[in-house]
């Protein structure tokens, strides 16, 4: 917010009055690539979304079993059309910028998400064998604690979950008004992220015991659960509908704030329209791509963006605002738009705990292959 621009822009901001200027120009350039590597992963895993909602709504997806339907699409070049198509809306989105039009419908559909997933949760409750599904969530194995790849992998989510890059938030932070609150919007955004993530817990892992999946089966369990459990349920196919659809929107959201990121560091750095930095940025998205929808493959490809780009742009983000702009500029802008000025012990806290343990996790997840 206080740089007005993008992730090379805001960068190039806080490094301005340093004798080493010139690296706030180059370290922009990390979280950019980190961006564009998710959204490039993201762009086929919603691709699969979009053949599941094709599915649910002529019936395919319940003509057969759910692994079968999903590995026709999860081969090499095994998802080219949908992957195309979920590249084509979002640039089709970005191109004529409907993204105000796309957040009307994000408030619609986002409290149906969890008002069906509370509905899901209590009828999954119903299957048998369910109920190791929530002795694997709620039975704590206090062992876990004492092995560090238990804290990496927890950090690491967070890291992921909450999209601390180093560069989405950077964009959204430039189209910020002086009256918003920042930190309590974030805390908002951890407390929905969080019940979100607890309700797609209660419906996903139990059903998965129910049917006797591999609980490590990792992002594919949506697509190999889900339709088993709508399966089950009456009107099970308008509900199928309701909740691809529903991801399907939450998905191209957050392409459009991937995309963005490198869309707006593009036309500051080099001059060039919107519509050509957007193109750009979706060609060498499907240039990589396409290479990469055999589903073993994105996920190497998600592991060393989250393992080593992401931790870096996060790193570089917290050292570049807490440390290079200085404490004393974080502070005023963080308390615009706040009715009491933030406490002393948040500086402390975000200078000598926060970036400490960014640093910290960046290693260890190097270290350990890994974090989340």
């Amino acid at each position: 917010r206080k740089a007005q621009t993008g992730t090379l822009g805001a960068y190039e901001v806080c490094w301005n009055k340093s004798k080493y200027k010139k690296v706030g120009k180059v370290l922009g350039w990390i979280p950019l690539i980190g961006s564009l590597g998710i959204a490039t992963g993201y762009a086929i895993i919603i691709g699969w979304v979009l053949r599941s909602l094709f599915g649910a709504a002529t019936g395919a997806l319940f003509e057969t079993t759910s692994a079968n339907y999903f590995s026709q699409a999860t081969g090499d070049f095994g998802s080219v059309i949908w992957h195309i198509a979920i590249l084509g809306i979002t640039g089709l989105i970005l191109f004529t910028d409907s993204v105000a039009r796309i957040e009307k419908v994000s408030k619609v559909l986002m409290p149906a998400f969890y008002i069906l997933f509370a509905f899901l949760a209590v009828r999954v409750l119903l299957l048998p064998g369910s109920v190791e599904g929530y002795k694997f969530l709620f039975i704590p194995k206090w062992e876990s604690l004492l092995h560090i790849e238990t804290w990496i992998m927890a950090m690491g989510q967070a890291f992921f979950s909450l999209s601390i890059t180093g560069s989405g938030m950077i964009v959204y932070g430039a189209y910020l008004g002086k009256k918003e609150d920042i930190v309590y919007a974030s805390l908002q955004t951890s407390i929905y992220d969080t019940i979100a993530a607890l309700l797609s817990a209660l419906v996903i892992m139990p059903a998965v015991f129910s049917f006797g999946i591999e609980p490590t089966a990792g992002p594919s369990l949506m697509f190999l659960v889900m339709p088993d459990i709508f399966r089950r349920i009456a009107f099970g196919r308008i509900f199928a509908c309701i909740f691809f659809i529903s991801v399907l929107v939450a998905g191209i959201t957050s392409l459009i704030n991937m995309f963005e990121a490198v869309i707006e560091s593009l036309q500051h750095k080099y001059k060039i329209s919107r519509n050509i930095a957007a193109l750009i940025s979706i060609l060498i998205s499907f240039s990589i791509g396409v290479f990469l929808e055999n589903e073993l493959s994105v996920g190497k490809f998600m592991d060393f963006i989250t393992i080593l780009v992401v931790p870096f742009g996060a790193v570089f983000g917290a050292i570049s605002i807490y440390y290079v702009l200085g404490k004393n500029k974080i502070e005023e802008e963080l308390n615009c738009g706040r009715k009491k000025k933030l406490p002393m012990l948040y500086s402390v806290i975000a200078r000598y705990v926060y970036v400490p343990i960014t640093i910290l996790i960046l290693i260890l997840g190097i270290i350990y292959k890994g974090i989340g």
